[in-house]
């Protein structure tokens, strides 16, 4: 019997800790359960966002190889407004804004720049888009926006940045502060890039001493 009686205090210790608790549990399993589903949810998106992407971007190589500009155009648009969080979107900026710029489109290609400047998502690109939207504002004498565009970049760029920034100043005719960008450049290139510092030595040695 009082086995019996120990089971039964058993059963009842549990009823009254299940009409207790019983309500927190399964909410804790349905928001776990939830968490899973929105989880595997995700990650099938994010692929299938990766893999629509990818074959949107094969289409653009394909419309540049046939330099259609209108296609190219369009399809960066898409990329922007679609597939935005994928690399490819970065990648189709600036690609579509080399092609757009060979193709005499300059509002084209600095509208793709723009965007990757604002929205890639890895920094190499960004600061890539940086470099290459300053040469398009030196392009059309907005020497004052390139220059904002490339006051303090980061370490690895600095070479770079300073080497444009000396593009931009000898356009303004400022001889002295270019010479000193040059000169910057040149410190701050890699040591290992003999064709770039020639290219920035030549620059400089053509503003005389």
């Amino acid at each position: 019997m009082s086995s019996y009686h120990e089971e039964q205090e058993q059963i009842e210790n549990v009823k009254a800790w299940w009409k207790q608790y019983g309500n927190y549990v399964i909410w804790t399993l349905v928001v776990i359960m939830l968490a899973y589903g929105g989880w595997n949810l995700w990650r099938y998106y994010d692929r299938k966002q990766a893999v629509e992407a990818g074959v949107l971007y094969g289409e653009l190589e394909n419309a540049i190889d046939a330099k259609d500009k209108a296609k190219v155009a369009r399809i960066a648009s898409d990329m922007e407004s679609k597939f935005s969080g994928t690399p490819y979107a970065q990648m189709t900026a600036l690609l579509a804004a080399k092609s757009l710029s060979d193709a005499g489109d300059a509002a084209g290609a600095k509208a793709q720049l723009q965007w990757a400047v604002s929205n890639a998502k890895d920094d190499e690109y960004k600061q890539l888009a940086k470099l290459r939207l300053a040469g398009v504002l030196l392009d059309e004498k907005a020497y004052d926006e390139a220059l904002k565009l490339l006051d303090n970049p980061p370490a690895p760029y600095a070479g770079l940045f300073a080497d444009r920034r000396g593009d931009v100043l000898v356009a303004q005719s400022k001889v002295a502060d270019a010479r000193a960008a040059y000169k910057l450049a040149l410190d701050k290139l890699d040591k290992q890039d003999s064709g770039m510092r020639q290219f920035v030595q030549f620059k400089l040695d053509a503003l005389g001493a």
